[in-house]
This record gives structure tokens, sequence and C-alpha cells, in this order.
């Protein structure tokens, strides 16, 4: 937010510099992130000086150059070539001398050098206005008043104003501060506790009266909810037309373009109270009445940007008999603004819902400097005062005539708040006593009025513009930051308590797996809980059971995910459309339901693999993240939780997977983890394979404390590994082998692998090959050939009767 040092000393007086006063704003909780000198004429006629023309004779080498002497205050008068054609002897001329730096129309400098111009020497400018950029005008040369005297700067001539522009790093929470006076109105606060007596100014508008009722326009507001108060009055009578420079200048200074008398004033009190307002062709509203309403969903209306727009049927308009004229608190429409042939207009202030205006400006993708104040909130009460102000400025400026009374609709005043400050609470937060007279001083110099006093503390009323301070804690902050944090001492004493955590707390094992998933490749992604409705991708995923944001920043952003595989799919895309194909991510996440019975949040732990699991080399080709890789990675983290042992696996029953798996634990399902099916990774974009794993963090930390932890010494005897070259049928697995050889063999068998599979060629039809490796351990004793040849002989028997086995 840019706001103007100039303007806002026309508030509140103050000698105190550009740099002091930003420090101040600062400390009032008004970041100043920049401060701009600003030059209402480029360059502040910096070595323009007035001239006195002692003589003009026509250049012997040139038809339409002249050949001037001119007194510019020197001990010597100069010799200047001119070819403005109203150039004469005796007049008041501005000169720019040598060395002295111009701008054109672009804002590009150039600089004034001695010359020759056709074998005369020039030392120096006579300038036209647009040349200094007093004018437009480039007929000729400017002439000034005869009685000046030569030499004297024109800056001083022309009295041009120089500025300083802060940029405010404007909270979301300081609707108050949107505007020149709000910002003044701190600067009051800071410069009393400060100890310096001032007082705050605002533009009178007793002048403002009714010439006559020619032109009533009639209010008529169908939901009050959705604007508590609307203001309007009639102006008849004006003259569009460029507004004076001094308005001009105002708006400049904070970057605003000027475009007429009319809209700039509204502008202008938009800035200096900030309270928006809207002016009507007058003529162009039908009926005679402006109607504040919603529309059907679907009707057309053209804005002021030449975009036409459907509207929602939430939409606040203001409309006349027959069309919307304008989005009420944000834009208007194409058709209905001030023209250069606008004669006679409605002038409109109001105080519209803050939540009606975000929802209707985020819908439609607009923002502008009435919408961002309406969202936050602005003051209900300075509604008629602003009104009455702008209408004084626009007479000033456009002439014209006030020609109805002021309408204001306001059928329920919005009443200030009321808290009750503890003295206590204040102690508790700040850490400091403070003094409470000085704190009613803070108080009183923010409009917070004391209704009464207590031995406990101050019952507070509020002003209702202040919409972020509503609490004891809000009173309190207010407080501290015009007290001031830098005069809070700080105590040379530290105390801390040690507290005895479980090793099982959530963050410690997140950090664990973290720790130990980064050892390993991946990078941890942090995703926005808020996404778009994923409901039609997948039947996991039920639109009934969404949690919907009531005012959604975007539809991208309406709902609360339900599933942490689009977020992740999202961040996968991203990464693919920048080249980044190899991915190893996961995160720590909540999903958030609305089931019937009430609202849920569930905690995950999610895994994405993409592309390849390591980059290409000359000694190693590339390798995919497939889905056995995922399998162990999953394994290595059960493992590192001690969940590794006693793990079920079954086919996963989830539409979002093309192939998986379900690992579960006594009968508790852990994790699903399998391949995305293309139909879904096709929406987002993605043609690579993408390996998902989800697992279910509140059920992993529960089983992983409920499971002992058992330590044996390193074993004294050897293990003895025997090979079995199996041929199965194709629909079993090698999980099936791995549980019938640990029934069979509880207490020698120590370990099953899988290390080769075949399904080529000599092999019968619908058969396949598996080399399964078995390690057997006798803690006590070395084992003999005849005990493992015993054992070996018990497992084929079983894998024959149970799989059909045969060995190869």
């Amino acid at each position: 937010m840019k706001i103007s040092y100039n303007w806002i000393k026309q508030f509140i007086k103050t000698d105190w510099d550009a740099e002091k006063t930003g420090e101040l704003l600062t400390d009032l909780g008004l970041e100043v992130e920049g401060i701009d000198n600003f030059e209402f004429v480029k360059g502040a006629l910096e070595g323009i000086v007035v001239g006195h023309v002692l003589s003009c004779v026509p250049h012997e080498n040139a038809d339409k150059l002249k050949l001037t002497s001119v007194d510019i205050g020197e001990a010597e008068p100069v010799q200047i070539v001119c070819g403005a054609p109203n150039v004469a002897e005796g007049q008041k001329v501005p000169v720019a001398t040598i060395g002295t730096t111009l701008y054109d129309e672009k804002g590009e400098a150039w600089a004034i050098k001695k010359g020759k111009i056709r074998g005369e020497y020039s030392f120096g400018m006579i300038c036209a206005e647009d040349e200094l950029g007093l004018g437009k005008g480039h007929d000729g040369i400017m002439i000034l008043e005869e009685s000046l005297v030569p030499g004297t700067p024109l800056n001083t001539v022309f009295e041009v104003e120089k500025d300083h522009v802060y940029e405010i790093g404007l909270t979301p929470n300081r609707a108050d501060a949107m505007s020149h006076f709000g910002v003044a109105r701190d600067l009051k606060a800071g410069f009393l506790q400060s100890e310096i007596n001032t007082s705050l100014d605002t533009p009178s508008v007793s002048s403002f009266h009714v010439e006559n009722r020619s032109k009533r326009i009639q209010i008529e507001v169908e939901n009050s909810d959705l604007a508590p108060r609307y203001c309007g009055v009639t102006i008849s009578g004006i003259k569009v037309a460029p507004s004076p420079q001094w308005l001009q200048n105002r708006l400049k200074a904070i970057g605003i373009t000027p475009k007429n008398n009319v809209v700039d004033a509204t502008n202008y009190v938009l800035h200096e109270l900030g309270q928006p307002l809207h002016a009507f062709d007058a003529e162009s509203i039908i009926g005679g009445k402006i109607k504040v309403k919603t529309l059907t969903k679907g009707t057309k209306f053209t804005t002021l940007d030449e975009v036409e727009r459907e509207l929602h049927e939430d939409d606040l308009m203001i409309c006349d008999q027959e069309k919307p004229l304008c989005f009420a608190g944000i834009l208007g429409g194409l058709h209905s603004g001030v023209s250069e042939k606008t004669t006679s207009i409605f002038l409109e202030s109001a105080y519209f819902n803050p939540i009606s205006v975000r929802k209707t400006a985020k819908r439609h993708g607009l923002n502008t400097d009435a919408s961002f104040r309406f969202e936050r909130g602005i003051d209900p009460n300075i509604t008629e005062y602003a009104l009455k102000r702008a209408a004084l400025l626009i007479q000033q400026t456009a002439g014209g005539y006030v020609t109805s009374d002021l309408d204001d609709f306001y059928p329920k005043k919005i009443e200030d708040f009321q808290v009750f400050l503890t003295f206590k609470k204040i102690n508790q937060l700040i850490g400091q006593e403070i003094d409470p007279g000085t704190i009613k001083s803070i108080l009183a110099s923010l409009d917070i009025r004391v209704n009464n006093v207590t031995e406990s503390g101050l019952g507070l009323t509020i002003p209702a513009y202040r919409v972020d301070v509503q609490r004891e804690v809000d009173v309190i902050e207010e407080i501290l930051r015009v007290y001031g944090y830098n005069n809070i001492e700080f105590s040379e004493k530290l105390n801390a308590s040690i507290s005895n955590s479980n090793r099982f707390e959530d963050y410690r094992l997140q950090n664990v797996i973290a720790n130990q998933l980064v050892g390993q490749g991946f990078y941890e992604m942090m995703a926005n809980s808020l996404t778009k409705d994923y409901s039609a991708l997948s039947d996991t995923i039920k639109k009934e059971y969404n949690v919907d944001i009531l005012n959604p920043l975007s539809q991208d952003l309406s709902v609360m995910r339900q599933s942490l595989l689009f977020s992740a799919l999202e961040s996968t895309a991203y990464n693919l459309n920048r080249k980044n194909e190899n991915l190893k991510l996961f995160e720590f996440g909540k999903t958030y339901h609305s089931f019937p019975n009430g609202r849920e949040e569930h905690k995950h732990l999610t895994l994405c693999l993409s592309g390849n699991k390591n980059k290409e080399r000359w000694n190693s080709p590339a390798q995919k993240n497939d889905f056995f890789y995922a399998k162990g990675s999953i394994q290595s983290i059960l493992e590192r939780l001690n969940l590794a042992e006693g793990i079920s696996y079954q086919p996963v029953k989830n539409s979002i997977f093309s192939e998986g798996l379900q690992l579960g634990f006594q009968k508790k399902k852990l994790v699903e983890f399998g391949v995305v099916k293309k139909a879904i990774l096709k929406k987002f974009g993605i043609d690579q394979e993408v390996i998902f794993a989800d697992f279910d963090w509140a059920a992993v930390i529960e089983m992983a404390k409920n499971k002992e932890v058992k330590f044996q010494p390193i074993q004294k005897y050897p293990s003895v590994r025997r090979d079995f070259a199996l041929l199965l049928d194709q629909h079993i697995s090698f999980n099936d082998i791995y549980e019938i050889a640990h029934k069979t063999e509880r207490k020698l068998l120590k370990d099953v692998d899988l290390f080769d599979v075949y399904e080529g060629k000599n092999l019968p039809e619908g058969k396949k090959s598996y080399a399964v490796s078995f390690v057997f351990l006798d803690e006590h004793k070395t084992l003999t050939d005849k005990q493992v040849d015993k054992t070996m002989s018990k497992l084929q028997q079983q894998f024959e009767k149970q799989l059909g086995a045969e060995l190869r």
C-alpha cells in the first residue's frame, strides 16, 4: 500500500522527516518496506532559471531558427539558438542552463550541453511547457510574468512540490489503516506516546447543502444483510474534464492514473478516508430507482474492463429498474459509468458485507481498490461523511449542485464492541507491568473508550471500524504496539522445564522415519490441505464426505483433501513439467472427512515414486522406481518400527490402483500401495508410471507402541542355506511359499528368500519357476546335514501337497 507523506500531513502536523516518521510507523505495526522520493514535476525544475530575452534576430544559416541573447542572472548574457516561432525580444522565459537534465514524455533523461547549431554556439535552451513537465503545450516557448527577476530558480516560481511515498506492508487484519486518514490516526497515537501533543484534523463538510430536489433517485435494498448501509445523492450540472493539477499530483504520487475530475474525486476520497465510492451517470439509471439485490444465475453483465460475465445467484448487484449497473463494492458496468458527456451523477457510498464482496471478487477473478477494502471491513459509520466529502470535492473540481436529499438506508446500526480488559492478563501476556494511566492514555489515543474502571480491569468500547479488535488479547496487542515492543525489558533469568516425553510420540517417530527416507534418497513435500473436489476420479473419495470451505479463495482450494494422492500427483506433474523426472517423495499429512456421525481427521504417511531410482552412470544402468522397490521401502519403514514380523499381505481393494498390495498387522490395515491407474495419471498430464503408498500413520504408531522390542546376542553357531527350484502354477505367489515354510518349520527356519524367477521357454504352459533360498539356524548347537535334509524334505512335501509344486 502506497502512502503519501504530504497527504498524511494534511491530517496531522509534524516537522519530523520522512525517515524518522517511517521508523515510528514500523514500530506501530505498519511496516514501512521502502520510502520513494516523488517529484510532481520530473526533475523538480532543477537547473531551470528565469531568463530575459535581450535580443532576438534571425539565424543567418537557417530560416526557422533565431539567435537570442538572454540574461540569466549571470555577469554576461548567454547566446541561445531557438526555433520557437513565438520567441521575441523583451520576454521573460524559462531557460535550461548547461548541465540541466530534462525528461521526455517517456521519462527518459537527456542533458543540456553546449552545442553548435548551423555555425552558431548555443549555451542553453529556452523551454516549452511540455519540456518542463508543466503542461502539454508545444506550440512555442513558455512566456513568464514580466515582473520576474532574471536568474530566479523556476522551482521557486511554481513552488514545485516534492513528496515521500511510503510502501507499507499492510497485514490483512489492519483494515483500519487502509487510508491516509487511518495511517495518520495511528501516527497520532505514536506521537502521544512519545509525549508529542498533536491533533488530528479532518476535512470539513459543513458547506454541504441541497440546492434543490429536482432529481431524486430512490434507493431500494432487498437484502440488508448483504448491504447493511447504503447512501446516495445526485449532483447535476457538472462538467466532466481533467482534474486540477493538485488532485492529479496526489493520485500520481500513490500510483493512481488520473481519469477525470469526477472519478478522480471518488478515488481521492477512497485513499483519503478508506471509503470506496462509485459515481453513476444519472441519465443511465432507468426508472429513477437504484435497487441493491441479487439476480438469477447466468445473467449476463459486462464490466468496465469490457469483459462479459455470467452472474452467480449470490452476487450482490447495483441495478436500475431493468438491468444491473455495477458489482456491489467491486467494479462498475461498461455503460453506467461517468463519460465526457455526463452532466449529472448519482453518487454512491455504502457498507457491504465483507464476505459477500470477497466471494464475488474471487468468483469472477476481480481485484480492485474498492474490493480490497470492503473484503477486510471498512468503517460503517463514515459512510455519510465520506459521501458529503466526495460531493463537495466534485463540486469544487467539476461544478454542479446537489439536486436531491442525501438518502441513507441504515436499518440496523452496526454497534461498537464491548470488551473487559483485566490488568492481570495484560501483565501476564506482556511480561511487564505497565502503569494503568499509560494504558488508559494509549487506549484513548486509539479511540477506545474506557467506560468503567475497577481494581481488576477496564470496561472498554471498541469502535466498529476496528474489526480486528474484538477480544481481550486483541486490545493487549494494541496497547503493546503503541507502547513499543522495544520498551519491553528482557529478563536476566531464563526458566525452562524438561518434559518427560514418550519415545513413541508422533513427532519423534516422524523424525525417525523422515531421516531414514531422506537417507534413502527421498524428498519431503508439504502440500496444501485445501484442494479441489477430486471425487469424480475415484469412488474411494465420496463427494458427500467433503469438508467444504465456506469462503474459498478459489475453486481449486474449495475443499479439505480426503486423500494425499492427488496433492502428490500435483507435485509430480509440477516436477515433470520442469524436466525433474526422477522422483521419490514422501509426506506426513492429514485427510479430512465429514462423515454422517461427525467430522474426522486422519494422519497419513505417503510415498510417491516415479522415474528412475538413480541417475544413469557409465558403470551402471538406470533402474526404475518399480513396484518391488516401493515394497522394499515400505518394509524398511516397518522394520525400523519393529513391525516387520507378522505382516500379512493381500491384494489391495482400492480403485486408484491398477495393481497393489495391502499390508496388515494383527488384522489391522497399515499400508496400501500400488501402481496408480493410467486414467487418473492422464488427468494430471502424467505419462510415466507412478507408485503410491499410503500408511495409516495412527495405526502404525499404535502398533509400534504395543510391540515389544526383543534383544538377542550375536549367534555363536553357523547358519545353513539350502535352495529349491520349484515349478509352480502362475497364480501362486511367493507369499504363499513364505507362509507355508514358516508354518512347517517354526524353530530352525530363520529366513526365506526368492532370488530368481523364470517364466521363459522349456516350461509347461501356465507354469513358472521360483528359485527359493532357506536359511536354518540352531541357537544352541551346530546343525547337522541330517537335520537340515529332514527339514527340507518336510518343506518339499508341504509345497507339493498345498501348492502342487514340483522340484526342477
